[in-house]
């Protein structure tokens, strides 16, 4: 039988600034893939942690039927948001231990009844350090950032594609 893993970035260009998300889901048996499939998209104006939960999100979202599955992530706030966190805030009412609305709180919901469906373990690899799929997963987030960066006006009133 085939293990799922997906693997999972966020990106953006300022924070705020446009933004993207990739995820590469992989079915595998034993070291052979059997199966592959790579989400990409992207907004205008958005955060980074938006992004990563993004990822998270639409992978979990794609998926048919329940799984059980390991998402793996370099962003420690969408792992311990979703395996420590999350929980207390439900709790309290998506609020934070010192009453302050729960940041991206659309964004954790939508993830909480995502992972709901699935059996999820979450691991945590160290982002830029040469991990395939993680480095994958990033080449993904930033092509889906692409379509959103804009002509930037430089001060001078001259324009200049952001590269």
């Amino acid at each position: 039988m085939a293990e799922i893993f997906v693997y999972t970035d966020g990106a953006c260009s300022g924070n705020p600034g446009p933004g993207g998300w990739g995820a590469v889901l992989i079915a595998r048996e034993g070291e052979r893939v059997v199966k592959e499939r790579l989400l990409s998209g992207g907004e205008a104006l958005t955060t980074n942690n938006r992004m990563e939960l993004m990822a998270a999100i639409a992978a979990l979202e794609a998926l048919a039927r329940p799984t059980d599955l390991t998402v793996v992530t370099d962003s420690n706030y969408l792992r311990d948001g979703v395996t420590k966190w999350i929980h207390g805030w439900k709790r309290n009412g998506w609020r934070t231990s010192d009453k302050k609305p729960v940041k991206n709180e659309d964004l954790w919901r939508r993830l909480d009844t995502a992972a709901g469906r699935h059996g999820l373990r979450w691991d945590w690899v160290k982002g830029h350090a040469g991990h395939p799929e993680n480095e994958r997963a990033d080449e993904l987030a930033r092509a889906g950032m692409a379509p959103f960066k804009a002509v930037v006006k430089l001060p001078t009133g001259t324009e200049n594609l952001d590269p």
